[in-house]
């Protein structure tokens, strides 16, 4: 090219156009949360709708006192910052939420969607983080938390959880 600058504007837009096209979607919640516990399996529907009310009730609400229903005593937990157990687990929701709330009617984080197969279930869920960048500015990701049953009880969980970094 002749024009020094206009060589520099295409070669600036070069390198700038495949990362716009490749800005993120945002993740978006689930609408009708009910719709994602629909199932032709009978047994695929009572996993979803037993995580998804354990979820509710026992996780977000706090109501420790209902965690026998969903969850086996040998619990196994695959989070590297929750001991495994039963009891382990009422710990960490208990110091989460030490005071039990109401029972909402829907998960109350934003759930994107859930997924039962086999004695599986897996929820998903929008989570926001700053950009390491420009810390005024989020963008969103998905977190996963994954149950196994067995005998209507969850048994084993694993989500993405990392350690956190020493300060």
């Amino acid at each position: 090219m002749k024009n020094p600058l206009l060589a520099h504007i295409v070669l600036a837009l070069a390198a700038i156009l495949p990362l716009a096209a490749a800005a993120q979607v945002p993740v978006q919640p689930a609408a009708d949360q009910e719709a994602l516990l629909a199932s032709a399996d009978p047994v695929l529907r009572a996993n979803k709708r037993l995580v998804y009310d354990f979820w509710r009730e026992v996780f977000e609400a706090g109501q420790v006192a209902q965690a026998d229903k969903y969850v086996a005593e040998s619990y196994i937990q695959h989070n590297p910052n929750v001991p495994t157990g039963r009891a382990a687990m009422v710990g960490f929701v208990s110091r989460r939420t030490p005071t039990p709330l109401p029972v909402e009617a829907r998960i109350k984080a934003p759930l994107v969607s859930i997924v039962a197969e086999r004695d599986l279930v897996i929820l998903s869920f929008v989570r926001e983080y700053p950009e390491p960048q420009d810390a005024t500015r989020k963008y969103t990701t998905t977190w996963f938390d994954m149950f196994r049953l067995e005998n209507g009880k969850i048994v084993e969980h694993w989500d993405g959880a990392v350690k956190p970094a020493k300060p």
